[in-house]
């Protein structure tokens, strides 16, 4: 299974873009990075049975392990690809939203979409290593 991180906004050469590259670099699963502008653009096109992740301040607040299992349960019925929205600075509406399979929030803060980025590819990278069987310090 693709996991598919799509972003607006261009991350460049900084600080976030270093930690983006350190954690996709280790993630065992195929993976693709899109970046699209702020305003504009089009999702790429997806392929049939793609499941759709959208991070948002709305979304649910879901631990490593389970969000591992989700992937896994997406990953073992078939799904070719799991794509993850990040969105600009102001978010997603309410007609995105309903299109997405799941909506996902790291806490209750608010987050730059740079850091979410960083945020997003250490937690495909724990889930990686979760499913690989790695031990998980905060399992039990």
């Amino acid at each position: 299974m693709l996991l598919h991180i799509i972003a607006r906004g261009k991350i460049g050469r900084s600080a976030e873009a270093e930690l983006v590259d350190r954690y996709v670099k280790r993630l065992t699963m195929p993976h693709k990075i899109t970046e699209l502008p702020d305003r504009g653009g089009k999702l790429p096109p997806a392929p049939a049975g793609t499941i759709t992740v959208m991070l948002d301040e709305k979304g649910q607040q879901l631990g490593s392990m389970d969000f591992a299992h989700r992937i896994e349960g997406w990953r073992d019925t078939g799904t070719r690809e799991c794509r993850f929205l990040i969105g600009a600075a102001d978010g997603f509406g309410d007609a995105e939203r309903a299109n997405a399979d799941l909506l996902i929030a790291f806490g209750p803060m608010t987050w730059p979409h740079m850091m979410a980025r960083a945020m997003l590819a250490e937690q495909l990278w724990r889930a990686c290593s979760i499913l690989a069987g790695h031990p998980y310090h905060r399992e039990g």
